[in-house]
């Protein structure tokens, strides 16, 4: 299941490209720098949130195993 850090993540990424491709058109470079800005922030926080969840999942499965063990 998707976590919330990745969700929004995502929705910076797409935020942020919005910005950057409308600051390139109205040729506005300070736009233009905080679209990227926030798209690579966005990124981040995504693979944050993937990381997070695939710890979870690991930690899940650890504890499967040593519960049928015991």
């Amino acid at each position: 299941m998707v976590g919330k850090d990745e969700v929004k993540g995502k929705a910076k990424q797409i935020k942020g490209g919005i910005k950057a491709k409308v600051g390139k058109v109205t040729n506005n470079p300070n736009l233009e720098a905080e679209g990227e800005s926030e798209r690579m922030k966005g990124k981040v926080q995504e693979k944050v949130g993937k990381g997070r969840r695939k710890v979870g999942e690991a930690v899940e499965k650890a504890g499967r195993k040593l519960g049928g063990k015991g």
